[in-house]
């Protein structure tokens, strides 16, 4: 089924992220870290769909989207240029990264975003604890919502970045070497997301850590 939504708002949170909220459609429900498929409503466009996740809250009267666009041509660089009361489209929810449990967040670039709301529940229940976020970034200035996550107290966070000369934190890869200094415990939870490169390694390193399959949330 397929739902049409109108902007209500568009706001620049880094370079070449924004956050857009819609009102949200009667009866939609998803959960935290779900997704769904979404297309401009222009002539041209309504087959070209792409996954975006939810951050906002099953709960909200508003849909929310955290969206990094690309200068490509494609969806994300006309979503970066839409104006209020323009209309997407959307379809049901999906996606297997949801809440099972505290653990390590690890995301890069906009992998972060199905960790938004998640960590954001987390947060107003006060179930922070044992949680992690180690977040990798191609520089400072791409750090998305970076204040938000500093100030949510029993959240520790580690941020990278990987081509920023100027900045002062770690240039480093999310790589085994990284994990195994970082991480206080490879028999937890990991949740991963970012681009599927960087998902296979880190993965990959985690497994070789110790990890347990059953104990990996990645998107299927």
């Amino acid at each position: 089924m397929s739902y049409k939504i109108e902007l209500e708002e568009i706001v620049q949170l880094t370079p070449d992220t924004y956050r857009l909220t819609f009102p949200k459609p009667p009866g939609y429900d998803f959960e935290p870290g779900q997704a769904t498929e979404v297309a401009l409503d222009r002539d041209g466009w309504r087959d070209e769909k792409r996954p975006f996740t939810f951050t906002s809250q099953p709960e909200d009267n508003r849909l929310e989207f955290t969206i990094k666009s690309y200068p490509r041509g494609g969806v994300t660089e006309q979503i970066a240029h839409l104006e209020r009361g323009e209309a997407l489209l959307i379809g049901e929810p999906f996606g297997a990264i949801r809440d099972k449990g505290a653990g390590v967040f690890i995301a890069g670039g906009a992998g972060i975003t199905p960790f938004i709301p998640i960590l954001r529940r987390r947060h107003r229940e006060g179930a922070l604890e044992e949680c992690l976020l180690i977040f990798s970034n191609k520089s400072e200035r791409d750090i998305i919502l970076r204040q938000e996550w500093q100030e949510m107290g029993d959240l520790v966070t580690v941020f990278t970045v990987t081509r920023d000369a100027d900045s002062q934190l770690p240039h480093r890869k999310v790589d085994e070497d990284f994990l195994r200094e970082t991480v206080p415990d490879s028999d937890g939870r990991f949740y991963v997301c970012g681009p599927p490169e960087m998902v296979d390694d880190v993965t990959a390193a985690l497994r070789r850590m110790g990890g347990q399959p059953d104990a990996l949330v990645l998107e299927e």
